[in-house]
Formats: structure tokens, C-alpha cells, sequence
């Protein structure tokens, strides 16, 4: 709620939105460029992204933040928030979001669109089946799976071995009993029975390709790469093998288009690409990136969850494989997830506690740390919340002073860019200053096992990694199959440095377990499954869903 008790929901519906061709215009996009889902939604032709590939870049801002609680702390509220607020001091500013996946929003993390008077709109409709796209994604990458067991069902001339099939089915709702599945029962017509199992549409590896492939050639040859299983000869059977390329491009036809909507204050902003951020890369389209910041004077993009996870992954995976280079990061932190951090439970987090905060500032100088490390200049942004007090702003401002960070106190929430600023001066300022190159974490030329090694001790101070069951094996395989100069992906959770959830703040003396790895050769890197992280969510004891409906007009009443 805002402090005029509406919800995020009410204050999308009361906003006076703008027709999207007038959003449009403001960034010198023509009408023939659009592609319109009614008056406030529109895609982007690919005929645009073409044209405007080599005109010079603005400044690309990446949003990241201290490790979340389990409440979340306004990551995107405050990319929103900036971008409303660097067009309103006279910097023109576009933000380039993710698509929310549609599960979650119906079991507990709630919605993908901001909130408060930092939002992006219409909200419901951003949330919910948002242009089609994932829709789009789940089809295709059901395509090639039923494709694959009609390969199996009719002979097999590929010779693939049933117990190593790698590609499984997707869907975008949180289930998990499709987690793990036997499939193809019930007689010689329904296939070949083999264990199986779903993930969620955002962490299909279709969607992770979406977002890399700039242009419909490239997203078809990404596609036919694909590994969909081993044969028996130990080769890696691909989607071109199934002749599944083509037509899983034509269902995503539309999808590759950028989605173009606005914030609440009529800021342009483009949504675009889904993948979560503790299983895939957590990074919108490089197609909406690059788009931006050849729009805008400034592109404000954020990267899902802590800066250990999106920020790691968009900068060793994302920017190393575009030539996309930040010119400043934005550090979100909150005073409760720092007193979370130093040990207050979260049913306690609005009590003042200055030695608790204290205590968790350990994380944001960590956070700092690594983000430094990579060459970024860094400003701090402190997300306010009601019970924040003076004293405790004051003992983060001066963290942040004896750290040499930039800090600014941030108020979107409750007053929309006007509240935010502070934080665009300070980035304005932050940027004009020449980046330097990318220091990478790891060489392109390491064995996969020691990327995995440097990101865990570099990013997460980890003494150590563990592999467990074929994890190792399947690495080395991957390697001798020509992988080997991929970049990693670390699945993990977004809750510590750690691979357990429990361990907060800047945890030591700890090794990270390895428990799988895929290959995702579409978009370009191996995915390190690491504890207990599942690739499909389950729903809570008590889902969001529980409280929705829709009423006799035909709105949507409990979401958000």
C-alpha cells in the first residue's frame, strides 16, 4: 500500500495513461514502427532495431542490489523511479525491464511491474500474459519436445539414448508435482516411456535464447543448436538434428519484437525477455538494451535478485558475449533487509535496531566490493520505507562516505521520480566520468569447473566448490564436445552469498555444493545448479491466488 491506502493495482487503474504512439514519438519512433496490442501497448519492428544498430549509444545504467529478504526490496521500483526522475531534471531516459512470469505472480513474490508511484503500465496487463511472449516461449519449447518423443516413437534413426534425453517441458505456473514425471505410459502409441519433468517457462532455455538472438536469423540459428539429448555414440543430438529450428522461430515471430509501454509519469519503457534471475541470466533482451541506448540519452537496466546473481551474470555472461559495457551501477539497499542481514526477523524489521544494521552492512560492502571488482563505478540508492529512522539513515550515509560510495535516499514509492531525484544527479554525475573495460571474473579459456571455482570464491567467498553425483562428469563432457569456452551460469538462491538460504549477511568458511549442470548452447553457457535450488517452483501453503477474483465489470480484484 501507499500512504493514501491504495494498492499498486488502484494507482495503475486511476493513472492517466498516454497512447502509446505518443510514448513512442517522444523517443522519435514513427508510427510504422508499431505494432499495436490496443492503445497503451505496442511491439517494436525488428525493421527499427536494424536502422538504429549503429547509432552512437547513450549511457547504459545497470540496476543491482544487496542480497533481498524474503519481502524484496524495490529493485525494479527503483529502476522506475530513476528513469521518471532523470526525465524529469531534462536527461532523456528509457528503462528496460524483464517480463514477469505469470506463476509467481499467483503463489507469493508478487508482480514484476514496480509499485507504489514508481510503476510501469498498465500494470495487470504486464503481469498477466503481457504481449503473448511467454506464451510464445512455451510453445516453442513444447514444440521441440513433443518433436523429440515423435523421433523416438517412430524408430530413432538418431540413435538417441532414452537415459540421457536433456530436454524436458516447460510451463509458466508454479506446479510441483510436474517436477519429476515418467512419460510416454500406457501402451506401444503413446511413445517411448523415460523419466521426465517440467520447468518454469522462465527458465527454459528457449527463453535464455530470446534474449541473446538480435534478429530472427540469429534466433533460428541459436534454436538449431539446441541440445536436446545424447545418442549412443556419446554425441549431442540438437534441434536441427529433430529439423525443429525453423518452426519453433516461426512461433516465435512476434516474441523477438521489443514490447514498448510507460511508467506512470508517461516514461518510456521497454519490456522484453523473462528469465529468472536465481536459475538463468535474469537479464531482459539485448535487442531492448541495445535499443535503448540508441533511444535515449540514458538506458536504465536492471539484472534479476542481488548483485550476486544478476549483476555476476549479466556482466560475465551478458556483457562479455554483446560487448555491452555499464558506465555505472546502481547499488539498491534497503535499511530493513540491512537489519535483516544483521539478524532481526523479518516480522520485527520496522523496529529502529542500529547495532543490527550495523551488523548487515557487511553485505553492501561485499556487494560493493565485487561490483568494484568488475571496474564499475557504484552509487548506493537507499529505498525508504515508513519506519526508517534518521539515526539509522545516518549510520548508512556514513557507511557509504567511509566506503567512497555515492549515497542517495530515494522516496519513488510514495512520490513517483520526484522522489528519486537526488539519485539521478548522482548517476548523471557518476557516468560522465569514461568507463573502463570489463575486469571479467574468469577467462574464456578456463576449464568449466574452475569458471565455477572463481565465481564462487571471487563473488560469494566461498572457500571452495563442491561437485557432487556427475556434476563433474557431465562438465568434462561438455568440454570434450566443444564447449569448453562457454561461460557459466550459476542457478542458486537469491537469499545468501551462500548456497543455503539460511546463511545471511556476508557469510564465511563455507563451500558451495554443485548438484547438476546443464548445457544451454542457445544462448551461449552452462548452467551450475547449486544446492536446493528447483528450476519449478511450488506454490506456498497460502498462494496469492487465494485472494484474487474478478468482479461483474470484468476487473481483477487481490492482485498486488
Amino acid at each position: 500500500m501507499n500512504p493514501a491506502g491504495l494498492t499498486a493495482l488502484e494507482i495503475s487503474r486511476r493513472a492517466q495513461l498516454r497512447p502509446i504512439a505518443e510514448v513512442a514519438a517522444q523517443l522519435g519512433i514513427a508510427a510504422d514502427d508499431l505494432d499495436l496490442y490496443g492503445r497503451y501497448r505496442a511491439k517494436l519492428s525488428l525493421g527499427l532495431t536494424r536502422r538504429l544498430q549503429d547509432a552512437p549509444p547513450g549511457k547504459l545504467v545497470l540496476m543491482t542490489a544487496i542480497t533481498p529478504t524474503p519481502a524484496g526490496e524495490g529493485k525494479t521500483t527503483t529502476s522506475i523511479g530513476l528513469v521518471d526522475a532523470l526525465n524529469r531534471i531534462g536527461r532523456k531516459a528509457v528503462v528496460c525491464l524483464r517480463e514477469p512470469a505469470i506463476g509467481p505472480c499467483f503463489g507469493m513474490k508478487g508482480g514484476g511491474a514496480g509499485g507504489g508511484r514508481a510503476q510501469v503500465v498498465p500494470m495487470e496487463d504486464i503481469n498477466l500474459h503481457f504481449n503473448g511472449d511467454f506464451h510464445a516461449v512455451t510453445s516453442a519449447h513444447n514444440l521441440l519436445a513433443a518433436m523429440l518423443d515423435s523421433h523416438l516413437h517412430f524408430g530413432n534413426a538418431l540413435g538417441i539414448d532414452v537415459r540421457r534425453v536433456l530436454w524436458r517441458r516447460v510451463m509458466d505456473m508454479n506446479d510441483r508435482a510436474l517436477r519429476e514425471l515418467v512419460i510416454g505410459l500406457g501402451g506401444a502409441g503413446n511413445s517411448m516411456p523415460r523419466e521426465s519433468g517440467f520447468d518454469i517457462t522462465a527458465a527454459s532455455e528457449v527463453m535464455a535464447t530470446l534474449c541473446f538472438a538480435e534478429s530472427l536469423p540469429d534466433l533460428k540459428e541459436r534454436f538449431g543448436r539446441i541440445a536436446v539429448a545424447w545418442n549412443a555414440a556419446r554425441r549431442l543430438v540438437t534441434a536441427n538434428d529433430l529439423k525443429a529450428a525453423g518452426a519453433m522461430t516461426v512461433l516465435m515471430r512476434y516474441a523477438i519484437q521489443p514490447n514498448l509501454v510507460q511508467t506512470l509519469e508517461g516514461s518510456p519503457a521497454l519490456i522484453h525477455g523473462g528469465p529468472f534471475g536465481n536459475i538463468a541470466h535474469g537479464c531482459n533482451s539485448v535487442t531492448a538494451t541495445k535499443l535503448g541506448l540508441r533511444l535515449a540519452e540514458f538506458a536504465v537496466t536492471e539484472a534479476g535478485f542481488g548483485a550476486d546473481l544478476g549483476a555476476e551474470k549479466f556482466l560475465n555472461i551478458k556483457c562479455r558475449k554483446t560487448g555491452l559495457r555499464p558506465d555505472v551501477a546502481v547499488l539498491v539497499a534497503t535499511i530493513r533487509a540491512l537489519k535483516y542481514h544483521g539478524g532481526v526477523k523479518v516480522a520485527d524489521l520496522g523496529r529502529p535496531d542500529v547495532a543490527a544494521l550495523t551488523a548487515g552492512l557487511d553485505n553492501l560492502r561485499k556487494h560493493l566490493e565485487n561490483l568494484r571488482a568488475f571496474g564499475l563505478p557504484v552509487v548506493v540508492a537507499v529505498n525508504t520505507f515508513p519506519s526508517d529512522t534518521l539515526e539509522e539513515w545516518q549510520v548508512v550515509a556514513a557507511a557509504c562516505a567511509e566506503l567512497g560510495a555515492p549515497v542517495a535516499r530515494c522516496e519513488h514509492f510514495t512520490r513517483g521520480g520526484e522522489g528519486a531525484e537526488d539519485l539521478a544527479r548522482l548517476v548523471a554525475q557518476t557516468a560522465a566520468t569514461p568507463s573502463r573495460p570489463i575486469a571479467f571474473t574468469y577467462a574464456d579459456d578456463l576449464p568449466l569447473l574452475e569458471k565455477v571455482r572463481s565465481v564462487a570464491r571471487a563473488i560469494y567467498g566461498a572457500d571452495d566448490v563442491v561437485p557432487e553425483g556427475a556434476t563433474a562428469e557431465k562438465l568434462r563432457g561438455f568440454e570434450a564436445a566443444g564447449f569448453g569456452a562457454l561461460p557459466v551460469c550459476m542457478a542458486k538462491t537469491q537469499y545468501s552469498f551462500s548456497a543455503n538460504p539460511q546463511l545471511r549477511n556476508r557469510p564465511r568458511g563455507f563451500k558451495v555444493p554443485l548438484r547438476d549442470a546443464r548445457l544451454n548452447a542457445g544462448p551461449g553457457f552452462v548452467v551450475i545448479y547449486t544446492g536446493e535450488i528447483m528450476t519449478m517452483p511450488g506454490l506456498p501453503k497460502v498462494p496469492a491466488a487465494e485472494a484474487m477474483d474478478i468482479d461483474a465489470d470484468g476487473n481483477t480484484v487481490g492482485l498486488f
